[in-house]
């Protein structure tokens, strides 16, 4: 790609415009464009700042546009103040800004305390094996990370970073929690390793608890008891000098460093040696069994000297006297005791007793396997003490958990980022290098340990039979104490890292507030130290040494880092499948198969580790996920997941398109209609309380609300009104969508409504409208034809309606009904939604204790009680607890009062079309009144209304007014009758149509309020409206009267399909 910058120049005065603002700020803006010929762009001068001048701080990723700048960066106020400061330029580069930083924190205690007991154990192979998998997981994962790292910049936070903006502020918030963790517990685990290479080769008289002539597990606690003690005085200093100053720990971190290397070179030095000359470490071993070389000095039980046969100090440990004739142990008395060479060098050929597994129980004898030993089964073990035993049950996983925490530290380098000359070349090669070279020095240290040092010297953890000696300082060269002393510091110093850096990666969790539990952990000292995750992380860290073992340490910290490590493996290839268009990393030598492999290796890892622990961590991780889901600050990191949701969403839409759901899958995915007043405050909110306690959570909602107007003039106020419907879903915890269309009048916004919500196969099945409050008042006429024509719209597009009449009186979600009933009145068949919608009501909290009826209307010709028998049977394959009961409705004459309502219905609406004036036109002729009538001419008053129609209630009143001309002719009122033709209309006879159809009302209404008038709701058919649209207002009587009495009543229609069946 070939990206050219076109330069223009204008010599030309610039010229004065009518045109344009003459104020001196929009002067001054202007000239950026008008002088450089680009005035064609300045109305957005604002929002589109010219290239020129943003492509310095693009290149110093500094004052980037609002597009462009992170959510966090902009809400930081931090970075502001930053900005202003002269930063100095990065300097490091791949070797010590990348390299050497992860040597350092990979190579650490376990290498020097653990690894040459884990080839003992575990054999060569098996413990090759271990050193493989686990190198093999940390090289995937720097490769993933190499990928993630070149992808655009990487401040420092390291892997927590990369996993919150690549996964998302939960998967970010839990794996960035979990890394903190596992770093906290590897401090604690150096401190241990510091503890143990004091008390146990450096210094063992400083004990406070004394182990001499303790045995068994009284010597164990001590051991435990004096580690606690150390571990907490070491830990409470290095959180001291962490918290004075964190320049000094990274100066000592080069001194540390060397202490590593040193240490490592000793130990390759003293291989070779022991190929021309090996040392001399003998160990001692009683028939088979290796003896604590301790308060013994010969390797005999007797030496001949001038005055003859003398007993040593190993008889002395075994018999009662001195005496040659003494009475000693049977298994001393029965085997001989030979010394062995600890160390008998590279071409010893030492390598084929090691190849394969030892595995001991606690308490086991460390025993040589090539050698014979005489011992009775049924002799009970004595003087234990004397002999090497092993300190802990041991198998395969517990060997790879303990390892694994010596390959972790690959993260430093990205840590450093910020730091370095040019991060994204130096983080893949400085990673990946140092992942080499360390794992060179692991597998090539299992064979050198196997081909160079006894086998039951290797199961000696503590070197207690080559006389206290650390074994692999029996090793080195020239001396064990360049080992001990260099593995003392350097991993005081790994501890001082971890507690250096754990703090940090728990302020950046704290400042970006996506946990609101740990946000005072973002605040610390005047210069940024971040004195409250100190604090916090010592006392973990402190939890760790309570432990005091670090054998049982190790596993802790391996589940947190494999967690981390496996959400970056899952990052790389997120990314890589979905191909995100932001997604081009510099580093292209990863494979999402890599990373899938890497994150399988991970898994595995954790439950081959500890399948307990396992368990533990990803509980802790997904509570953390699912704390910071519900409680935690709203994020927007461009991350993966979103990406993976818009895929798995077209995916699962597509699959829909496939076909309509099954009856078994049908359930109410409802289209909610309300309305909003001028400050766009929703008038209905008991809507909403309905639609949580129809679909608790569960399938589609879509709230949508109609503006008139035009779409560019009233854009803020859709925003206002989508903005106040989220508000109000957010407070009835209504999951969903909210949407609002502007169109030039309410019923096509709705239509509009109906017909584009949704998308593809998910897309609503019902609608949930208000019953029309008031529609009788003159002025509300549109109001009640809408909802008609809303009617007919959702049966045309075979979609079910639910119209709550009196919706104020249903009950919010706090309420309970602690009884009552739930009627439904099942007169026509609608595909089953009368049953479907009491069922669906009574899972929800509200209506619960509610008990459900179902009323069923019987004809003359009707067998009732079959009716009730076959409707049981019915409600029993359809798994419904329900009382039935059928209501016989004989033929009845239609009564006098069906007559007068029927004609009283009819008048006003034949007066309505009559005298259809707007508002406007009534304006009009009320100017005309006062401007033509004389003051012994008025105004004549409205023909009196008949008595049937004058008991109506105020808002059902029709209010008829035309004027006289000055010759006393009555004028003609716009679109008006003449007063004759108002007499016609008194004089008609009801329509026999109309008067069965309130027959009907009247009678239905009048067993409803019979039976019903207690229950806490009634549901009820609703009828369709009239194929003419001239009955239109007279259906809304009809429905009226069917309603009229009763406090909560959902009107139901089907949408033309079954939609429950008896069928599993």
């Amino acid at each position: 790609m070939i990206l050219s910058l076109l330069s223009f120049s204008d010599s030309n005065p610039k010229e004065s415009s009518p045109f344009i603002n003459s104020s001196d700020a929009a002067a001054e803006k202007s000239q950026q464009y008008d002088g450089k010929n680009m005035a064609l762009f300045e109305e957005e001068m604002d929002t589109s700042p010219m290239v020129s001048s943003l492509l310095s701080s693009l290149a110093n990723y500094s004052n980037l546009p609002q597009g462009s700048k992170e959510h966090e960066e902009a809400e930081n106020n931090e970075a502001e103040s930053s900005r202003k400061k002269p930063v100095k330029a990065p300097q490091l580069g791949t070797l010590m800004g990348v390299y050497l930083p992860c040597i350092q924190n990979i190579f650490g205690v376990i290498l020097f305390l653990r690894m040459t007991w884990l080839v003992g154990i575990g054999g060569v192979i098996g413990t090759f094996i271990i050193v493989f998998m686990c190198c093999a997981t940390t090289m995937l994962t720097a490769i993933s990370m190499s990928a993630i790292a070149t992808n655009g910049v990487v401040p420092a936070g390291g892997s927590y970073y990369m996993i919150s903006r690549s996964l998302g502020p939960e998967f970010g918030g839990a794996v960035g929690i979990c890394f903190y963790l596992g770093t906290t517990y590897a401090g604690a685990m150096y401190i241990l390793g510091a503890i143990e290479l004091l008390l146990i080769y450096i210094a063992p008289k400083a004990a406070i608890f004394p182990l001499e002539g303790l045995e068994g597990a009284e010597a164990e606690a001590a051991l435990l008891n004096n580690m606690r003690v150390y571990g907490t005085i070491l830990l409470t200093s290095m959180a001291t000098v962490v918290f004075v100053g964190v320049k000094y720990v990274n100066k000592l971190a080069l001194v540390f460093l060397a202490c590593v290397i040193l240490s490592i070179l000793a130990v390759y030095a003293g291989v070779i040696k022991t190929a021309v000359d090996p040392p001399v470490f003998p160990v001692c071993i009683l028939g088979n069994r290796t003896l604590v070389w301790k308060t013994f000095d010969v390797c005999a039980k007797t030496v001949e000297t001038a005055n003859g046969t003398v007993t040593t100090q190993l008889w002395r440990m075994f018999c009662d006297s001195t005496l040659l004739n003494a009475t000693c142990d049977k298994y001393f008395t029965a085997n001989n005791v030979t010394e062995i060479q600890g160390i008998p060098g590279v071409t010893s050929g030492i390598l084929a007793e090691n190849l394969f597994g030892t595995y001991y129980e606690k308490g086991d004898l460390i025993a040589r396997t090539n050698m014979e030993s005489v011992e009775d089964p049924d002799d009970p073990l004595t003087n234990s003490n004397r002999y090497v035993l092993a300190d802990i049950t041991s198998f395969f996983t517990l060997l790879v958990g303990i390892y694994f925490p010596s390959v972790t530290g690959i993260m430093a380098g990205s840590n450093r980022s910020g730091d370095l000359r040019d991060a994204q070349k130096s983080i893949p090669i400085g990673t990946i290098a140092a992942i080499t070279t360390t794992s060179t020095v692991y597998m090539s240290s299992v064979f050198l340990f196997g081909a160079c040092i006894e086998g039951v010297v290797l199961r000696d953890k503590f070197g207690e039979g080559v006389h206290g000696n650390l074994v692999i300082g029996t090793l080195a060269w020239p001396s064990p104490w360049v080992i001990v002393i260099g593995s003392f510091f350097s991993t005081c110093g790994a501890g001082l890292q971890s507690l250096t850096g754990a703090p940090r990666l728990m302020q950046a969790i704290a400042k970006d507030s996506i946990v609101p539990a740990l946000r005072i952990f973002g605040h610390g000292k005047a210069n940024g130290e971040p004195t409250w995750s100190l604090l916090l992380t010592a006392c973990i860290c402190e939890s760790g040494i309570l432990i005091a073992s670090l054998d049982a340490v190790a596993p802790i910290l391996s589940m947190f880092f494999l967690m981390c490590y496996m959400f970056v493996n899952l990052a790389c290839a997120l990314q890589t499948l979905l191909r995100t268009p932001n997604w081009r990393p510099r580093f292209k030598f990863y494979h999402w198969t890599l990373s899938f492999l890497g994150m399988s290796l991970c898994l595995t890892l954790m439950f081959i580790c500890s399948w307990y622990y396992a368990i533990v961590a990803m509980v802790i991780a997904g509570s953390i996920y699912k704390y910071i889901e519900f409680a935690g600050a709203e994020k927007e990191w461009g991350d993966g997941i979103r990406g993976l949701s818009l895929s798995a969403a077209r995916y699962a839409l597509m699959r829909l398109e496939e076909g309509p759901p099954h009856t078994k899958n049908w359930r109410p995915q409802l289209l909610v209609l309300v309305s909003t007043d001028a400050e766009q405050n929703v008038e209905q909110p008991r809507l909403l309380s309905l639609t949580n306690q129809l679909k608790a959570g569960k399938g589609l909602t879509i709230v949508g609300t109609a503006l008139e107007g035009s779409f560019l003039a009233n854009y803020e106020q859709t925003q206002r009104a989508e903005q106040a419907l989220r508000k109000l879903m957010e407070t009835e915890k209504v999951k969903g969508f909210c949407q609002a269309t502007v169109s030039s009048n309410l019923r096509d916004a709705t239509s509009h409504l109906l017909q584009a919500s949704g998308l593809g196969g998910l897309k609503h099945n019902a609608v949930l409208v208000s019953w029309p409050r008031n529609w009788k008042q003159g002025d509300e006429h549109q109001t009640w034809r809408n909802f008609v024509e809303l009617v007919r719209e959702t049966t045309a597009a075979h979609l079910a309606l639910l119209v709550p009449k009196n919706i104020a009186a249903f009950p919010s979600n706090g309420e309970r009904f602690t009884e009552g009933h739930i009627d439904v009145w099942w007169i026509v068949h609608d595909g089953g939604m009368l049953m479907l919608l009491p069922f669906l009501l009574r899972q929800h909290k509200v209506w619960r204790k509610c008990k459900m009826r179902i009323f069923t209307v019987a004809q003359m010709d009707d067998n009732s009680i079959q009716m009730k028998k076959d409707l049981t049977t019915f409600l029993y394959h359809l798994r419904i607890d329900a009382m039935v009961e059928v209501v016989e409705m004989h033929d009845s004459d239609i009564s006098a009062y069906t007559y007068e309502k029927t004609l009283v219905m009819e008048q006003r609406s034949q007066m309505l079309k009559k005298i259809n004036l707007t508002k406007t036109e009534r304006e009009r002729e009320v100017q005309l009144i006062h401007d033509n009538t004389t003051p012994t001419s008025p105004a004549t008053p409205a023909t009196p209304l008949t008595p049937g129609e004058g008991a109506q209630s105020p808002g059902e009143q029709v209010q008829m007014t035309w004027t006289e001309k000055c010759d006393g002719e009555p004028a003609k009122p716009p679109g008006a009758a003449t007063p004759e033709g108002i007499k016609d209309i008194f004089n008609m006879k009801p329509n026999q149509s109309n008067v069965r159809r309130m027959h009907t009302a009247l009678r239905l209404n009048e067993v409803i309020i019979k039976k019903s008038s207690e229950a806490k709701l009634v549901l009820l058919n609703m009828p369709g409206p009239p194929r003419n649209r001239t009955g239109d207002e007279n259906y809304m009587e009809f429905l009226e009267v069917l309603t009229d009495g009763l406090n909560r009543v959902l009107l139901v229609r089907g949408g033309g399909r079954e939609v429950i069946t008896i069928y599993s």
